[in-house]
Order: C-alpha cells, then sequence, then structure tokens
C-alpha cells in the first residue's frame, strides 16, 4: 500500500486496480453526488475510466493525484480526496477536492484530510497557492474549505453538462495562498 499521508484517524493512499468497487459504491450515492451528476447512476465503465484517471496522476506528478480515505480505526475507505494542478495552473498551484460517504459526513474527515494535504503542499512541495470549487449552494463544502483556512476569491457560472438543483446560482473558488497559510500556522504554535 502506497501512503501518502497519515493524519490522526484517516490514511491517504494511492488507489489501485482493485479499488474500483469501492469508488463503483461511492460514486452511486445519489446523495453524495447530488452536486456532481444531480445523482445519477454512474456505470462500471464511467467508474473503470475515472479510476484509470485517478491513477494517471502517480507517475506525472510526484505527491499529486487522487488519494483513497481509509479511515485508520476501522480500515474502512470513506471516500478520496484530491490535490493535484487545476485545469491551466500549473504543480504550484493545485486544486483541493473531496467525495465522502454519508456515514463520513460530519465528523471532520473532510478538513482533516483537506488540512494534511494543504499543508503537505507548502510545507513539502513548495506550493504557492492553493483552489478548491464547488456550487454557491453546497453549503457543506463551503464550510469545509473554511474550516480548512480557505477563503472565498470570487463567484463564477459554469455551464454544467448535467442540470443539478441550485446551478444557477452558479460557483464559487475559495483559494490559500502561502502568506496567508504561513500566517495561520504562526497563529495557531
Amino acid at each position: 500500500m502506497h501512503v501518502l499521508l497519515e493524519t490522526e484517524r484517516l490514511i491517504l493512499r494511492r488507489f489501485t486496480a482493485e479499488d474500483a468497487d469501492l469508488l463503483f459504491g461511492l460514486h452511486n450515492d445519489p446523495d453524495v453526488m447530488q452536486y456532481i451528476n444531480a445523482g445519477a447512476p454512474v456505470s462500471r465503465q464511467e467508474v473503470q475510466g475515472e479510476l484509470s484517471h485517478f491513477m494517471s496522476f502517480y507517475d506525472r506528478f510526484d505527491g499529486y493525484g487522487f488519494w483513497a480515505a481509509v479511515e485508520k480505526q476501522s480500515r474502512r475507505f470513506i471516500g478520496w480526496f484530491h490535490f493535484r494542478p487545476g485545469e491551466g495552473a500549473g504543480p504550484l498551484e493545485p486544486e483541493l477536492g473531496y467525495r465522502l460517504h454519508k456515514f463520513a459526513w460530519n465528523q471532520g474527515y473532510a478538513t482533516e484530510g483537506s488540512r494534511a494535504l494543504i499543508d503537505m503542499g507548502f510545507e513539502r512541495q513548495g506550493v504557492e497557492r492553493v483552489t478548491a470549487e464547488t456550487m454557491a449552494v453546497h453549503h457543506s463544502s463551503r464550510r469545509v474549505m473554511e474550516k480548512a483556512g480557505l477563503r472565498l476569491h470570487r463567484h463564477f457560472k459554469t455551464e454544467w453538462p448535467v442540470p443539478i438543483p441550485g446551478d444557477e446560482h452558479g460557483d464559487v473558488e475559495y483559494t490559500l495562498d502561502r502568506a496567508q497559510w504561513a500566517s495561520t500556522r504562526t497563529q495557531t504554535e
């Protein structure tokens, strides 16, 4: 098992081909996928394509990609995080993302994993700025971004391939740059 990070309660490890069923279960929960594809079913073929895409990052970018999140105590797969160069951005401006099973919601796992990835990026990878995006109406995801230290940067409008309730309110981008991160670290030490 290739582990990227361990936190107090989580192991973030590389995905493997054997994780297809875990990913299929996560991506076929309508509540989990509400803000992604309006909860529509995802085929095994689509999941296999996503898994291949996830795994393709490991050889291209050291320390970046999609990471299976496993609860340390139970060894249960709870979802995934991504920390990877955003579209049109270089490796010093990665995008943060996460998708967790419902049973893991409201337990601080998304914040814990996000903070660990952000800290790793600034401490070990020379990151200059971290970004994250979500729908404006996705208040739970926005709260995770805020708790992880990111700040609202802008509102924008994206055309979704599938109409999703609330997409008429647009999207939001949160960011955290190196100076902001360093100042929050100094305040907590």
